[in-house]
């Protein structure tokens, strides 16, 4: 199995070793599963998608103004 090394801040690697007994690199590795699930799902939306990119574009545009008007 291959290993992959990952940087994380003092504080972070502090409270990891306040848990010895979780199996760290079972979490992420779950972590990672379930991120890459998601990526798949959304690739398969994307692939069945008629929108252009520039439909996209405009979306987010409008999206983002009716966001920032909501919260004013």
């Amino acid at each position: 199995m291959p290993t992959v090394s990952v940087r994380i801040p003092t504080d972070l690697k502090d409270e990891i070793d306040k848990h010895q007994e979780i199996n760290w690199s079972e979490v992420v590795r779950q972590s990672m599963w379930r991120y890459l699930h998601k990526l798949r799902l959304a690739d398969q939306i994307a692939s069945k998608s008629e929108l252009t990119e520039e439909d996209v574009v405009e979306l987010s545009k409008e999206l983002k103004k009716k966001i920032a008007e909501h919260y004013r």
